[in-house]
């Protein structure tokens, strides 16, 4: 196979990321789109996806989702490959591949009825002055057009097992990807998500909303894979899940264009009272924690 491989940029490269991403094409052989959006809207986009849903990642979720079927309809390419599937451990199996795929997930009837940051694309452009072109690349391809060029989606890890501590020695092995010299905030790893300076704060508000963090989902699939006990992943959960990242924190608030005061404002208000509360000296404190005993 000639693959032509096509990214989606990450917010802000990580001086890792951007390593190991030229690398990777240098090393390991491989034609390359990278794809960087309008800065301004993205981060707009960003910003508005953070305070409406408590998730600043959606915005680059529906980029990174779409430009694989739409640079397929661009270039007659009938076969695309992801790497896991986004659900990777919820969803149904027929998900994983198509024709069984159901479509409407890159595909749709109406793309100027989706939403995006949590807002209709013309309240996007109406109050908050962002141009329905800057939008176009988050759009997913209109129904026919993926049908009549009939393009196939599949998922890698459909076909191999993910392991992600096994695919990180073969990256290392053939294109010579590197690890972090220290630990990930909020996890134990020094390999994975260590390419976009704002992943922390999706994982953060994931602790934040779901009570799970970093170390939660890095520990349940290294239990899954036998590389660690459960008992030792309990251990890692307690010991870094609630963690907060401070590596990139003011780099990210510049990026957002917000104030540390607004930014706890906005991380507050979508703390669920399941997993939070606040105690005789108003802070808050986590409930409801993992333990040996669950």
């Amino acid at each position: 196979m000639n693959p032509l491989t096509v990214t989606w940029a990450p917010h802000i490269y990580t001086e890792n990321g951007w390593n190991n991403f030229q690398s990777w094409i240098n090393k390991g052989g491989f034609d390359n789109y990278l794809i960087h959006p309008n800065g301004k809207v993205h981060r707009k986009l960003t910003r508005l996806a953070f305070e409406k849903l408590g998730h600043p990642f959606q915005p680059f979720i529906v980029g990174q989702r779409m430009i694989g079927p739409k640079f397929a309809a661009l270039h007659d390419i009938p076969l695309v490959f992801y790497g896991e599937n986004q659900a990777e451990y919820g969803n149904n199996i027929e998900d994983n591949y198509t024709p069984l795929m159901d479509k409407s997930f890159y595909s749709s009837d109406n793309i100027d009825e989706n939403y995006l940051s949590g807002y209709s694309q013309k309240e996007l452009n109406s109050d908050f002055n962002i141009d329905f072109k800057d939008l176009e690349i988050y759009k997913p391809l209109h129904t026919n057009e993926i049908l009549n060029k009939e393009i196939q989606v599949h998922y890698l890890g459909f076909y191999y097992k993910r392991d992600p501590q096994e695919m990180y020695y073969y990256a290392v092995e053939h294109t010579g990807f590197r690890a972090k010299d220290s630990r990930t905030e909020g996890s134990y790893s020094k390999y994975a998500g260590i390419d976009d300076k704002i992943d922390w704060l999706h994982y953060y508000m994931t602790v934040i909303k779901f009570g799970i963090g970093r170390a939660s989902y890095d520990a349940s699939q290294e239990i899954r894979n036998n590389k660690i006990t459960r008992e030792e992943g309990v251990a890692l959960v307690q010991k870094y899940d609630d963690e907060f990242p401070k590596e990139y924190f003011h780099e990210i608030l510049n990026y957002l264009s917000i104030s540390e005061e607004k930014f706890w404002e906005i991380v507050d208000s979508f703390r669920n009272p399941l997993f939070w509360k606040t105690n005789k000296n108003n802070q808050w404190e986590k409930i409801n924690t993992i333990s040996n005993n669950l």
